[in-house]
């Protein structure tokens, strides 16, 4: 592990393409890839979140028990400036949307899928007023 790895938060997600997911999240999400070796692994950053992409072969998708080896409701939440434009940029590009927009005291957010099914909730915080 790199000095600039161990500085970034860590989440693994499941998948079932390295391949696809990598692009999901580089091409859409503004994720760099750190280290790809697909079929088995790869992982990419956003600031500091280094997200872990385990395929099925992986070390870490073998680890995991079977009761709970799809993607469930935990999910990685990223900030973004405008949430509008940003569902019609993703829309544009085909992207799976699990929820509309929903707002909240706190800001408006709405979920979409990576290819694997894993959530990504997309949110961009409420303005003082």
């Amino acid at each position: 592990m790199t000095e600039t790895e161990r500085g970034l938060a860590s989440v693994r997600y499941i998948v079932d393409d390295v391949r696809a997911a990598i692009d999901f999240y580089t091409t859409h999400l503004g994720f760099t890839v750190l280290n790809a070796y697909p079929p088995a692994f790869a992982d990419v950053a956003r600031g500091p979140l280094r997200l872990l992409l385990s395929g099925p072969s992986s070390s870490g998708a073998r680890a995991t028990p079977a009761d709970v080896a799809g993607c469930g409701r935990n999910r990685i939440h990223l900030v973004v400036d405008d949430l509008d434009a940003e569902r019609e940029r993703l829309r544009r590009a085909g992207v799976v949307f699990r929820s509309d927009i929903v707002s909240g005291p706190g800001g408006r957010q709405m979920l979409l899928a990576d290819p694997a099914g894993n959530l990504v909730e997309l949110f961009t915080p409420a303005t003082a007023g």
